[in-house]
């Protein structure tokens, strides 16, 4: 009788499909395969081979395989099979988020060759007057492996000059796999970083790789040195044909720590980000899968990869939101990245200054080990904070006078300063001074952000944009005036009281294009006074040592939110940013504008004792029974109209009545309408996760099966990061 296989397909379907294995053929889990599904090919996961044929039914069989070994190895099969039935997720869309692009559509597991032009004569049979061809004649000799036709296209060479010179068979193009073997040379392999005394501290209490998993929460803060104990760790640890994965919270954080690495590790060092192409993705997911010795610098989903030799896992800034995904498959890279280790029996190590409450609530539950590291690098101190009250301060653009003055002063001393805004944009409303009218999104229940830059009002939800105006459209008046600071709206102001001082502004719309952010760390990295002006970019670690001055526009937008993890991620926020202060050898302060400096959370901030407050706020969680104390899951619906999103979430429920488990609602989001379409939440908070798994499983199934109209959606968020 013939082999059963069943097969996953990337289709938000949680069901698999079972497929004849044709004889002679021999299939594992985690392989890739073409199956006829339909009318068409498609390409599939095998999941299980050990079935049951179901009686009287005529099984197709599979097409082919489309390698002879599985894409995913048993240790990432299995880390996305948990993650799969944890985070409530098909599981053919959670296993195809772990292959990349060109591997999804079915193309082969290997890197497309590459055309390349080789010198096969001397420059000195070419006239005199052919100076173009001789000096690209000669680059070629100089580079016997061989140049591809766009980078001798980029230096500035034509393709008639490349064909003279093939002509006269002076060059011949030859084909090369992209690849290559990843080594480190002698130079990178002599260089380990020096630790302090305290690093060094720190870094005898990490467990080695041949301990097996174990994970420690290192609490450093801002300036202690985390990455050179990361590096030192590595560096003495990790064996010469191991891997290791280093996870980053932000593209943005990618070349400043690519470069510390790559100076210690050479071409060993490879990335991992959404800015790849389909050929970089594939040829990086090769060498990890290869199992050639990588040290993976990557954002969220490179905790996904096939890594085959993993012997250690560090999270940088382990507290960072953008860890969790925030659609399609919900999983949080930090939890996964724990799982992970634990899976390939190897040491986990998450980073911070802020550590978030659930990884410090790990640590005081023993889960974890709490490594302290509580002094800067060098002879720098942390920064002082103070509370610079703004109730009755006139204000510029929503800066104040003293920190105006405190700016000019850190400049005129041949320094640097920051100003965190946490808005892009000019200003966050346009009002009518005449009639109050505001102008909205049309598609959201939000304002529209007006960017003078771009003479456009833009929703930051939707992207939707239209042209601002200079008069009300409601009522044409002239009285139509910007209300509130964005990032544009005080580099403005900065640039009119400091003009000759470049003023350096740090937000999405400044960084889009690529290398942009490179070009920014480059300019502050001369050491020459400037003001950087940015949003939460800025407050994610950057090393800026000539900066000596923080200036915290709006310290108050967290103290008074709807969302319980409001109070933490304000805090985080606000020492993040203060860090980047007296990271050199000068002294830094934080002035933070306030209109509510009596708050015991800001008061508390100047104290500048993270772990204090964190206790503070869990003493809070227990007392209220949110997470970490209890587990939390929502349900989200979508609709054309928010009776129809409350409709769906009242069906369900009554399914959701359990012993241990508080159900909120169904009631509208916070912003109840984006992009034209209604939301709404269930939110479930339970005292015990796995009976909550269970439930959330039974419910999904549920929902699966029930033919809902084209105009809903729902989607389930497990350990959500945002509860509005």
């Amino acid at each position: 009788m013939s082999s059963i296989a069943r097969i996953a397909l990337n289709r938000p379907l949680r069901r698999l499909f079972d497929y004849r294995i044709p004889e002679g053929l021999s299939l594992a889990p985690g392989q890739r395969v073409q199956i006829p599904f339909g009318r068409q090919q498609a390409t599939g996961l095998v999941v299980d081979t050990n079935v049951q044929p179901p009686e009287g039914i005529t099984i197709k069989p599979v097409s082919a395989a489309a390698e002879d070994w599985p894409a995913l190895p048993p240790e990432t099969f299995r880390l996305l099979s948990w993650a799969s039935d944890y985070y409530q997720h098909p599981l053919g869309e959670c296993l195809f988020t772990a292959l990349p692009t060109a591997l999804r559509r079915g193309r082969p597991a290997k890197e497309k060759p590459v055309l390349l032009w080789i010198a096969t004569g001397s420059p000195d049979t070419l006239p005199t007057n052919a100076r173009k061809q001789k000096a690209l004649l000669r680059w070629l000799i100089e580079s016997p492996d061989g140049v591809s036709e766009k980078e001798i296209s980029r230096a500035g060479y034509t393709r008639a000059q490349i064909k003279a010179l093939q002509d006269k068979q002076l060059i011949e193009a030859v084909t090369r796999n992209t690849g290559h073997q990843t080594t480190s040379s002698p130079e990178t392999n002599q260089r380990t970083p020096q630790l302090s005394p305290a690093q060094q501290e720190a870094a005898s209490q990490l467990a080695h790789p041949s301990e097996g998993f174990g994970a420690s929460l290192l609490y450093g803060i801002t300036g202690s040195g985390k990455t050179e104990l990361y590096l030192h760790y590595l560096k003495t640890n990790l064996e010469a044909e191991q891997q290791a994965l280093v996870l980053v919270p932000e593209i943005n954080l990618t070349p400043q720590t690519v470069a510390r690495f790559r100076h210690y590790f050479g071409d060993r060092i490879v990335v991992w980000h959404s800015a790849l192409n389909d050929g970089e993705r594939l040829s990086t997911w090769l060498k990890i899968r290869n199992g050639e010795p990588v040290i993976l610098i990557g954002t969220r989903s490179a905790v996904l990869l096939p890594f085959t030799k993993l012997n250690a896992i560090i999270v940088d800034e382990e507290h960072d939101s953008s860890y969790k995904q925030g659609e399609g498959f919900r999983y949080s890279a930090r939890d996964m990245a724990v799982y992970r280790a634990h899976l390939n029996a190897c040491p986990v190590i998450l980073g911070s200054a802020t550590p978030s409450l659930e990884s410090y609530h790990n640590a005081q539950q023993q889960k974890y080990q709490l490594i302290r590291l509580e002094e800067r690098a060098g002879n720098a101190l942390p920064p002082t904070i103070s509370l610079l009250d703004i109730r009755s301060r006139p204000l510029e653009g929503g800066m104040s006078q003293p920190a105006l003055d405190a700016i000019r002063k850190t400049i005129d001393s041949g320094q640097q300063a920051l100003v965190f805004v946490n808005r892009r944009g000019f200003a966050p409303i346009m009002m009518c001074f005449d009639c109050g009218h505001m102008v909205e999104c049309p598609r959201c229940d939000t304002r529209l952000t007006y960017h003078r830059r771009d003479r456009a009002m833009r929703c930051h939800h939707c992207d939707y944009q239209a042209a601002a105006t200079e008069h009300c459209p409601k009522c044409e008046s002239d009285a139509f005036k910007p209300v509130g600071q964005g990032t544009e709206r005080t580099e403005d102001i900065l640039a009119a009281t400091l003009p000759d001082t470049p003023i350096v502004r740090v937000d999405r719309d400044s960084t889009q294009r690529k290398g942009s952010i490179q070009k920014i760390l480059d300019t502050v990295n001369t050491g020459k006074p400037c003001v950087l002006v940015g949003t939460q970019m800025l407050a994610k670690g950057h090393d800026f040592p000539g900066v000596t001055l923080v200036v915290v526009v709006n310290a108050d937008g967290g103290l008074f939110s709807v969302d319980f993890r409001a109070p933490e991620q304000l805090l985080q926020t606000l020492l993040q940013v203060s860090g980047r202060a007296g990271r050199g050898q000068m002294p830094g302060k934080v002035m933070v504008q306030t209109c509510h400096s009596d708050h015991p959370l800001l008061q508390t901030l100047c104290k500048g004792r993270y772990l204090d407050m964190a206790d503070q706020l869990l003493a809070e969680r227990e007392t209220g029974q949110f997470p970490p104390f209890r587990a939390m899951a929502i349900f989200r619906a979508e609709a054309d109209t928010m009776e129809q999103g409350l409709q769906l979430l009242d069906s369900i429920k009554p399914l959701t009545q359990a012993p241990g488990i508080d159900v909120w609602g169904p009631l509208p989001a916070l912003i109840a309408r984006r992009a034209d379409r209604h939301r709404s939440q269930l939110i479930l908070n339970a005292d015990n996760r796995k009976r909550l798994n269970i439930l959330l499983r039974d419910i999904c199934n549920h929902l699966d099966q029930r033919k809902l109209p084209g105009n809903v959606k729902w989607m389930i968020d497990v350990d959500p990061q945002e509860t509005g």
